[in-house]
């Protein structure tokens, strides 16, 4: 709002005939930014454990904060006052068989547990194309040893630069580090080449890769990503950025476009060489973003925040003097 403000002056020295004077005060106080209302569903089934905290956090913003400390407060136990206590994300029977034993007795966990298990099965049946299952990535390994999970849920289209994201990937290749990728988002009529050559280049770094129909397949590989990547040049909100956030990724944007206005100072980066130098570190030491609590707020872009003003401002009769 405050660029489109700010910027009438400079356009309007551009007319040549008529030039309305003091529009930017005359305007503004017409003016406000409403966000895109997210639903935020829950996700709570699909959270791996070392995101509880952060799972129990995200809750309050769907209603569901009476169900939060059920399901965090034995994995709080365990975890201890040390974040380097973290543990790691299932036990070596594998997620499904660690989620019931964690809690047995709670019907919200017995939900999860069953849930979680069906999707699992779904996602190794139906998607042909993954080099591996998610919870054969998840089970028995440790933040430290488990490589990390970048995922990118864009259009598969130019305006998101795929080339810049699969420029810095192939460069982590390069230098020899280990990360595992999830590229979603759907595609066109043209679907740039790139994507087909980075993905016979990537290998067995590739776990998904596609569009995915399915909403709980979809916020499943979200909820088993450590970072989401933005490469775009050209955004006005980024609603897919948002999601995975809310399932627990470390968000990496760049310093442009919407993304300053949504996202804290240390979720930006400037240049790709700023992207890659930050992906190095976490490949190195993927516990790091696995212990991270985003710093951000994720409320004023939840619909059961937004829907009073939407319907506030849809129902007020306009003021005469505007």
């Amino acid at each position: 709002m405050e660029s489109f403000l700010t910027s009438i002056g400079k356009f309007m020295k551009l007319i040549p005939d008529h030039r309305p004077k003091d529009l930017e005060s005359i305007i503004r106080p017409k003016c406000q930014v409403i966000y895109f209302p997210i639903r935020f569903p829950d996700v709570s089934r699909f959270m791996p454990k070392h995101k509880t905290t952060h799972l129990w956090k995200m809750l309050s913003l769907q209603g569901n904060s009476s169900v939060a400390p059920s399901l965090a407060l034995p994995f709080q136990q365990e975890q201890g006052s040390s974040e380097n206590s973290l543990e790691s994300a299932e036990t070596e029977s594998g997620p499904c068989d660690a989620a019931q034993q964690e809690n047995p007795g709670s019907p919200f966990m017995q939900e999860a547990h069953l849930k979680t298990c069906n999707l699992s099965d779904n996602l190794s049946c139906r998607h042909g194309e993954n080099k591996q299952n998610l919870s054969d990535v998840l089970s028995g390994v440790d933040d430290q040893q488990r490589p990390l999970h970048i995922v990118w849920p864009h259009r598969w289209e130019h305006d998101k630069d795929p080339e810049s994201f699969f420029k810095v990937l192939m460069h982590l290749k390069d230098l020899g580090l280990n990360f595992h990728v999830s590229v979603l988002g759907e595609t066109f009529t043209d679907v740039p080449d790139i994507f087909s050559e980075s993905k016979k280049a990537l290998g067995s770094s590739v776990l998904h890769w596609g569009y995915l129909p399915s909403k709980d397949d979809y916020f499943h590989v979200l909820c088993t990503a450590d970072v989401v990547i933005s490469t775009a040049k050209h955004e006005f909100f980024g609603v897919a950025m948002l999601e995975a956030v809310y399932c627990g990724c470390y968000p990496l944007c760049p310093k442009d476009l919407v993304y300053p206005e949504i996202f804290p100072a240390e979720y930006l980066y400037s240049t790709p060489e700023q992207l890659s130098k930050r992906l190095q570190k976490f490949c190195k030491r993927p516990d790091i973003v696995r212990k991270h609590l985003y710093k951000g707020e994720m409320t004023p872009f939840s619909w059961a925040a937004l829907h009073g003003k939407f319907r506030s401002l849809l129902t007020t009769e306009p003021r005469e003097d505007l």
